[in-house]
Formats: C-alpha cells, sequence, structure tokens
C-alpha cells in the first residue's frame, strides 16, 4: 500500500446519528420537546461536513437523518395560510422526538444492565449507584467523552493553530500508523495524556487530521479511553492495553 493510498481508507464511525443529535440538544441546552430544527440541522450538516473533511466514513443512516431534518425544517418554515390542517394539529418535531426519546430509554436500560453485570462480577449484589460506587475508592467520577465532543475539541485547536484555513487531509510525510505509534508510546510514558498535548505549532494542519484520525481508531479498537475528570475539564487520554496487546497490534 503506498502511503497516498493510506489517506484514502476511510475510518468507520463508531456513534451514531441520535448521538449527534443528543449532543446537540445537550450542547444548545435546548429542550427536547421544543427543538429548534432550523439551528439542530445547520449544526448536524456542519458536523456530516467535517466528517466528510476528516476522511471518516458518513453512514446512510446519517444521510437519512439529514433528510428528515431537513424535511422537518421545510415543514416548519411553512406559512400558516400553506399548513393543512392535520399540520396544525400535528407539530412536525414529532417525527424525532419520540425517536429520540426512545433511544434515551434504551441507553439508559443498557447503562443498567453494563452496571448490573460489573456488580456480578464484583459479587456485589445489592444495586449500588455509580457515585456511592466511586466513593468506596476515594475517586471521582470520570466522564467519558463522545466523538462529537472530541470533534468540537479538535475543531477549536485546528483553528487556534490554523485560523481561517479549511480543513483539508493531503499527503505528508506522516501516516496514521505514524500517529497511532506516537500515541501509544505518549500512553506508554504517562498514566494519563491531556489530548491538546498530541497537537503542536510545528505541525501541518494535516498532521493535525492524522492525529486525530489516529486516535479515533484507537478508541474504536478499545486501546484508549477518551475522559474528562469534570464536565469544564480538559480532555484526557487513558492507555485501554497492557503491553502484550500492543505487541499483539503492532
Amino acid at each position: 500500500m503506498t502511503e497516498q493510498t493510506e489517506y484514502r481508507v476511510k475510518l468507520e464511525i463508531f456513534e451514531g446519528p441520535m448521538d449527534l443529535l443528543l449532543h446537540l440538544i445537550r450542547k444548545n441546552e435546548v429542550d427536547i420537546f421544543d427543538i429548534p430544527v432550523s439551528l439542530i440541522t445547520d449544526q448536524y450538516l456542519q458536523y456530516l461536513d467535517m466528517m466528510k473533511a476528516l476522511n471518516i466514513n458518513v453512514a446512510g443512516d446519517f444521510l437519512l437523518m439529514a433528510s428528515t431534518l431537513l424535511h422537518i425544517k421545510s415543514r416548519m418554515l411553512l406559512p400558516e395560510q400553506d399548513k393543512d390542517d392535520k399540520d396544525e394539529e400535528e407539530d412536525p418535531r414529532t417525527e424525532i422526538t419520540g425517536p429520540l426519546l426512545e433511544y434515551i430509554r434504551l441507553k439508559e436500560i443498557a447503562g443498567e444492565l453494563s452496571a448490573r453485570e460489573m456488580l456480578d462480577r464484583d459479587v456485589f449484589k445489592r444495586h449500588m449507584p455509580s457515585d456511592y460506587m466511586s466513593q468506596l475508592d476515594g475517586s471521582e467520577v470520570e466522564l467519558d467523552v463522545n466523538l462529537f465532543q472530541l470533534m468540537d475539541a479538535f475543531k477549536k485547536i485546528v483553528e487556534q493553530n490554523f485560523p481561517g484555513t479549511t480543513m483539508l487531509l493531503v499527503s505528508d510525510a506522516v501516516s496514521i500508523k505514524d500517529k497511532t505509534a506516537f500515541i501509544l508510546q505518549q500512553l506508554r510514558q504517562k498514566s494519563t495524556v491531556f489530548f491538546k498535548e498530541l497537537f503542536n505549532e510545528k505541525q501541518t494542519i494535516s498532521e493535525f487530521i492524522v492525529t486525530f484520525l489516529a486516535l479515533l481508531e484507537l478508541v474504536h479498537i478499545g486501546m484508549v479511553r477518551v475522559f474528562q475528570p469534570a464536565p469544564d475539564s480538559d480532555i484526557r487520554l487513558e492507555a485501554r492495553f497492557t503491553d502484550n496487546e500492543e505487541e499483539d497490534n503492532g
């Protein structure tokens, strides 16, 4: 495989369109029953554009959700006199609020089942909340960072270092494999690494992108965990591999 071919490899996204919608609702601090469709749709499309620029494979369900949001947006923008009686009675946004609520419910159930499995494995018989469990070992609850929070953080770093520059991946001297090795080496030397430490002013924008893609791949295969000690704190990386596992993946 030549270096140029490697840059055409698309990474599969590991979170879905519902996760992106929930991220946007939380980010904008809006009511799920009163979603500002025009704003959310525009921001949703911006994330899709960013994923394409980063060479992240945009699955069909993301495009289907984009089509649904655009359809709802067009219905919301119709003048009152152009809406029929059915449209006046039914809020077009229910087309996404219903599935979103169901998705949230399923995620909560999945989280409870996962916690229950961990408790069984540790021979705890009673269900204990996660904040109580964290108090047992004196540690603070750490918040896992999702893909879209990572994208926000990466976009901020790019804008700080390359203001006004279009995010574009071009052939460079550094490959994703090189940057994967670099990230793993950093994690071997330290227990945790700050996300911003992966990037420096001497790198090109293409190298920034390659570094970010390498991190996403490591998160995807479960070798790296990305988290925040608190909601507004700096994003950190933590190794999820042993030396033997790294050699097997090397």
